[in-house]
């Protein structure tokens, strides 16, 4: 993310982007800091989107749709001009261009040198009637809309996982926990359509996101367009039509209405947000995932030659879950930047916001995009244990059955008071015998042998189906997942196309 003025950009080949068409990667050096979430997490469609080349091409296509406007709205600037632009807008020489930034002390005006070397005709039109921001907050707005795009296509993936998980666990009964206490059952699927209905909501905000970003435009220093009103001649309805051509070309319906120098930091702030607000999802998700690790009832993929621990070899930790969080705790906490940023910024124009958001806005999306590769790495090969979380149900389903057995004495001539007191002191009685003398939960046993609830084992035991106590879990999945979220997977089908993003660790 570049922005005119600020000495930063290093050029030459140690700026060459990881990620190229043919998908390969460069070999990364071992002798200078590496960002992990290049070298390890990220994609390459992600790293591609915030490369150096990526990054610059767009500078040229912005320069390109400037002087086509220009030309098309009648200032001296020649169809030949146009289409040298053109014919040379992939081809950068970042060696140039890190000798002219050496030179001119200015990321932008150094591109304008090295692109007009290879267009000396159209070298005199370059940058006509812009400032820095054009090129720089423009092509921001446009790599952040692509980034948002790639974040939603992956977001559909995660819920498309967990949709079938969702679906084939949606009637079996699990313990719910309320203060990780156990609470009335719940099932396994229903309990997956709650991460997924937070993904639902951060997917709308991508959604809405996308669809407003609009461009800076031409806005000139100080977001007059005193420059292009220069150009014109005074013609405000051609200054007005610059921008609408510019904005069509570069594939969006609007520029932002009124601005400095700058599109409004605030910009930077909702993106990071948006992006914040999957992370937010996520690590819930893989917290609660950590949590039934732990118990053994759930639990992500582990390979076959995996290596849990170095030191205890029966481990198996739950490492991509913990990466997940890992990674979420920064996107969370890196909405702090655009937030200062935004606060931070004075009257028309400052630049103590570029070097911080060079950082902040690309580390978050690739941070994001990490995630949701290992969300979805996890999502496709959850392990359940189906034995595990029955024996668990089973530890404390006398005590859920309780009130259905009171109901039933009730019918059967007892006294509903005295019901619910005996139930209060035979329930801690068993409950004693669990946690202080490590026995199995004899509360079955106790109200048989006891004549206030008139009843054999048996019949009080057939009030111990766990599918009697888990109410609408199985309807409601089958609801959500019709209702909810075969629209968006239908909607974004082509997101579902292709491979999944291998792990690298």
């Amino acid at each position: 993310m570049a922005n005119g003025g600020e000495i930063g950009y290093n050029g030459g080949r140690e700026n060459r982007p990881l990620y190229h068409e043919k998908n390969e990667v460069d070999i990364m050096s071992t002798n200078r800091y590496e960002s992990p979430l290049s070298s390890r997490y990220a994609s390459g469609e992600m790293q591609y989107i915030f490369s150096p080349d990526k990054k610059f091409s767009t500078w040229r296509r912005l320069w390109v749709a400037l002087a086509r406007a220009e030309m098309e709205l009648g200032l001296p600037v020649t169809r030949e001009q146009v289409e040298e632009l053109e014919a040379h807008v992939e081809d950068i020489d970042y060696d140039k261009a890190a000798q002219w930034e050496k030179k001119l002390r200015h990321d932008v005006m150094a591109h304008v040198h090295t692109y007009g070397e290879l267009c000396p005709k159209a070298m005199p039109i370059i940058h006509l009637g812009a400032t820095s921001c054009y090129v720089g907050d423009n092509t921001d707005v446009i790599l952040m809309r692509e980034g948002l795009e790639l974040v939603r296509d992956k977001v559909v993936r995660v819920l498309a996982h967990l949709a079938g998980f969702a679906d084939k666990y949606k009637s079996l009964p699990t313990l719910g926990f309320t203060h990780f206490q156990a609470a009335q059952l719940v099932t396994v699927g229903k309990r997956a359509t709650l991460w997924m209905n937070e993904l639902l909501m951060d997917l709308e905000e991508i959604e809405h996101r996308v669809s407003t970003l609009a461009l800076l435009g031409s806005k000139g220093t100080t977001g007059t367009q005193a420059s292009f009103l220069e150009l014109f001649e005074g013609d405000h309805g051609k200054v007005r039509l610059l921008e609408e051509k510019i904005a069509k070309e570069m594939g969006f319906t609007a520029v932002v209405p009124v601005s400095g120098q700058t599109y409004s930091r605030k910009l930077d702030y909702n993106v990071a947000s948006t992006l914040a607000g999957v992370a937010q999802s996520a690590s819930k998700f893989a917290t609660d995932l950590r949590l039934l690790c732990h118990l053994k009832e759930v639990e992500e993929p582990f390979e076959t030659s995996q290596i849990g621990s170095s030191a205890m070899p029966y481990k198996r930790n739950p490492m991509r879950c913990e990466r997940i969080c890992a990674l979420a705790r920064y996107v969370m906490v890196d909405v702090g930047n655009p937030a200062m940023t935004t606060a931070t910024q004075w009257f028309e124009r400052t630049l103590d916001d570029s070097a911080n958001k060079r950082l902040s806005i690309p580390e978050a999306f690739l941070a994001v995009d990490a995630i949701l590769n290992i969300w979805a790495n996890v999502a496709a090969g959850l392990v359940v244990h189906p034995k595990v979380i029955e024996k668990h149900v089973l530890e404390e389903l006398p005590f859920m059955a309780s009130e259905n057995i009171m109901m039933d004495a009730v019918k059967r001539g007892g006294d509903r008071q005295e019901l619910h007191e005996r139930i209060r002191v035979l329930s801690q009685e068993a409950g004693r015998n669990v946690k202080e003398l490590g026995l199995s939960n004899n509360l079955i046993d106790l109200m048989a042998a006891d004549p206030a609830f008139g009843m054999t084992k048996a019949e009080l035991s057939a009030h111990l189906d766990p599918a009697a106590y888990t109410g609408r879990c199985a309807q409601q999945v089958e609801a959500f997942l019709a209702q909810c979220v075969a629209p968006v997977l239908e909607r974004y089908a082509g997101a579902l196309e292709g491979k999944e993003t291998e792990l690298n660790v």
